[in-house]
């Protein structure tokens, strides 16, 4: 079983990589900024962990959380976009609260390389973003 201290910094370190994607978000005044990010990337660590108590107490398959983690999330990021006139807007932020979800899951799993490179990656690859409009302009 896995150590309190161990649960404990799982949780810290998806609260660290939610706030790096975040942090991106808030610079561009996104309303999905740091707070949503953390708690996204946290919730999806806390309902990974807690699948490795629950599926021994039940007959129930691990992945079925991991599938809810996904359906939640697309209805978190179906509300940040807003399609008017053919115009869409919010759809790099839908897709970077699905992709912390996934950072979340990697870090309840205890892939913690694999997640904090993910969450950089991420980072770099929102601010291409902004890059790009400056070298339009």
């Amino acid at each position: 079983m896995i150590t309190t201290i161990a649960l404990i910094f799982r949780i810290l370190l998806s609260v660290i990589l939610g706030a790096i994607v975040g942090f991106e978000r808030e610079i561009e005044e996104k309303p999905a900024g740091i707070r949503t990010h953390i708690l996204v990337c946290m919730g999806a660590t806390l309902f990974t962990i807690s699948s490795f108590y629950l599926t021994p107490l039940s007959s129930g398959d691990a992945t079925r959380i991991a599938a809810g983690i996904v359906t939640g999330i697309g209805f978190i990021g179906a509300g940040s976009i807003i399609a008017t006139k053919g115009h869409v807007k919010g759809l790099t932020t839908a897709a970077s609260l699905w992709v912390v979800s996934g950072i979340g899951m990697m870090v309840g799993l205890g892939s913690y390389i694999l997640s904090s490179a993910s969450a950089i990656i991420v980072f770099i690859v929102l601010r291409l973003g902004e890059i790009k409009k400056k070298i339009l302009k």
